[in-house]
């Protein structure tokens, strides 16, 4: 009986289809990965602790899947064919992911208004140019296809509103330049855990930068 329900969990493990994460890597692709966490530590993104655990972790991986997770929450950086399921914010509802992985949107309010809320995908990275406008992006019901959101700011003489989910947290210390202007973070949640995480990069000169959570009564 024994013998025969070991050879039936055999069988059903050696018939269980292979996917894109469980193809095995090279070393090549082992040494790229180091490579790509390098230039995360030169971005700050990475401490010198996190990049040795992560580099051992590279060079000892076998899989994309295993490969993968080194570079889970640097946006942008993982195999478009090995990539983790679609991450959707708690409480929102099931969808198909339209974004690939590496896959940008770019946003332009040029003397005029933009606004996005509702249950809108949001892309793993995008550009947000506002010139003599006003931007307002509302992920309080957002579905966003990675955990990590790279939100890159090119504002001049305008105005930009984020709204973040109370679960969220924003980064904004790699934003170069606020000239000008102003940054306002009502949530507190800057360098702190949370999920999705904004990290927001580039410069705001003239007008504001916003970050708040919803408002709530009758007034929000």
């Amino acid at each position: 009986m024994g013998e025969e329900e070991t050879t039936a969990a055999e069988t059903a493990t050696e018939t269980k289809p292979l996917t894109a994460r469980d193809i095995r890597v090279s070393d090549d692709e082992r040494e790229h990965v180091v490579g790509v966490l390098q230039k995360a530590i030169g971005l700050g993104m990475l401490n010198l602790d996190e990049f040795t655990e992560r580099t051992d972790r590279a060079l000892a991986s076998r899989t994309r899947g295993e490969l993968n997770a080194v570079l889970a929450d640097l946006p942008g950086l993982t195999h478009p064919e090995a990539a983790p399921a679609p991450y959707a914010a708690p409480g929102a509802p099931s969808y198909t992911r339209s974004w690939a992985p590496g896959q940008r949107m770019e946003l332009n309010a040029k003397y005029s208004s933009l606004h996005r809320s509702g249950p809108w995908q949001v892309p793993p990275a995008m550009v947000v140019r506002n010139k003599y406008g006003s931007t307002k992006l509302d992920f309080t019901e957002a579905r966003t296809s990675t955990p990590v959101v790279e939100i890159e700011l090119d504002s001049k003489w305008g105005s930009v509103e984020i709204i973040i989910p109370a679960q969220a947290a924003v980064d904004y210390n790699s934003i170069t330049e606020i000239k000008f202007g102003s940054l306002d973070d009502k949530t507190g949640s800057n360098g702190r855990p949370g999920t999705p995480r904004y990290v927001l990069t580039g410069r705001v000169h003239g007008g504001s930068l916003v970050i708040r959570h919803p408002r709530r009564g009758f007034f929000g």
